[in-house]
């Protein structure tokens, strides 16, 4: 079994007092189910699973319920003696944004107490668009994302205490012995090559075949583009879903990495704002991350974004590096390749930053130049450039140089993440190794400023 972060967030709110019920949120393939599965058998004496996908393709018993009394009932019919009380029952209703009815029920299931509720949807933001109710006060939601550097570190054998070590270094701004360095550099490049979805992972663990993780992601990257064609019902706006969708992986290879109207349908006049609900399409459902242009770069960064200026980079690096390569390893795992590699580099660090809980953007402007990302320093209540370097040439970003002159930005300092293991400063500008970023974390608190 994969060990995941989200697991002792499941753990802690069912065993909490709270009465709200969990969703889960986050993109298909992630391993949600099967987090509460684990969780829910573990913790409950009954514990009942409703696919509401499943439920559409078969007999649609669930679907055709039309009054909370009417589910109750259903569920009795069902599971009989298997249903205790709200102390030992939980009902998994799994992928519940295909049926929008239950989210709206959430609020009365809650109130009753009858039995204790979890949920997961994959499509959430999307489903939530279309609600007329949605119970705000009734439910806690929790994202996840594909296993980050650490779970995938963890699942490849190495300990919870070796990497509390590594991260006493990173806090330290001290560097790993070369043999350490050597070792997580080579577990890096694997996972660029893996990603973090489950299924990718674990093909990975038992077979040590790159054709068989290839055909696990291949699958799932299908399923992300037939997806669409479940939730809209205009056709031609699937078909630019999916066409913007396909865009992603050529667009990061292109200087600028970010997908331009006009190339969508070859038409010079486009506007983003023509192509706004299919963007946001693709940012809801989680199979895409997007980084928004920033040309204030002033805390708190949400104030001064440019939503028509955006970034796409796919969810899981593995897929990205599937479709940029295909069975052909030597591109990430040879040092001496000649392969730029930095379109895969920056989208494992915007799923690291994600899946860490910040908020992702990036710097653009004329006369200085572009940034790969700025997120919210919350330390130091100021902005954090961050610039990502895939080779030898890591100590040349000029417009990063150039952002750090402008005083009145109140910028303090920067992080420059590459290959390199040598962690150095040079004036404001801090040079770490890329697996690194594995640290930086939105929640982290310095314990000086705990109590008040």
């Amino acid at each position: 079994m994969l060990w995941r972060k989200i697991e002792s967030t499941v753990v802690e709110h069912l065993q909490s007092n709270t009465d709200k019920i969990l969703i889960l949120e986050g993109a298909r393939q992630v391993g949600k189910s099967f987090i509460i599965r684990e969780v829910g058998r573990r913790m409950f004496t009954n514990f009942h699973e409703i696919n509401f996908i499943l439920d559409d393709e078969r007999d649609q018993i669930f679907k055709n319920v039309s009054s909370i009394d009417d589910f109750y009932f259903l569920l009795s019919s069902l599971y009989g003696n298997e249903l205790g009380d709200f102390n030992d029952t939980l009902i998994f209703l799994d992928e519940i944004q295909h049926y929008p009815k239950y989210l709206t029920w959430l609020k009365f299931l809650r109130q009753d107490r009858r039995y204790r509720f979890i949920a997961s949807g994959s499509l959430l933001g999307i489903a939530l668009r279309h609600t007329t109710s949605i119970p705000i006060g009734s439910i806690a939601l929790r994202e996840m994302y594909p296993l980050d550097f650490e779970e995938f570190m963890i699942a490849n054998g190495v300990g919870h205490d070796a990497i509390g070590e590594m991260q006493k270094a990173y806090e330290q701004e001290k560097s790993l012995p070369q043999s350490l360095h050597t070792r997580v550099m080579d577990l890096f490049r694997r996972y660029l090559l893996v990603g973090g979805m489950p299924d990718a992972v674990n093909a990975y663990l038992d077979t040590r075949n790159i054709i068989k993780v290839r055909e696990v992601q291949a699958e799932i990257h299908t399923l992300y583009q037939d997806d669409a064609s479940k939730y809209e019902e205009d056709a031609n706006k699937r078909l630019l879903i999916k066409r913007i969708y396909d865009m992603v992986p050529s667009q990061m290879e292109n200087k600028k990495k970010r997908i331009v109207a006009r190339d969508i349908q070859d038409r010079k006049g486009d506007r983003f704002d023509q192509y706004r609900e299919e963007f946001e399409y693709l940012l809801d459902s989680g199979i895409t991350l997007g980084v928004n242009a920033i040309t204030n770069p002033r805390y708190p960064l949400s104030e001064s974004l440019k939503k028509n200026l955006i970034k796409l980079y796919l969810n899981d690096v593995g897929i990205l590096s599937g479709l940029l390569y295909h069975n052909n390893i030597r591109p990430v795992l040879d040092t001496q390749c000649s392969v730029n590699l930095g379109a895969v580099y920056e989208n494992v660090v915007a799923q690291e930053l994600k899946a860490h809980g910040f908020a992702l953007y990036y710097y653009d402007q004329r006369k200085i130049g572009e940034v790969d990302f700025l997120i919210d320093d919350y330390s130091l209540l100021c902005t954090l450039p961050i610039e990502v370097k895939s080779g030898k040439d890591y100590t040349q970003h000029s417009a990063l140089y150039r952002l750090l002159g402008v005083k009145d930005y109140g910028i303090h300092r920067a992080i420059v993440f590459s290959n390199d293991g040598k962690v150095r400063h040079d004036g404001e500008i801090l040079y770490m190794p890329i697996y690194y970023v594995m640290f930086l974390n939105s929640d982290a608190t310095d314990p000086a400023n705990i109590y008040f």
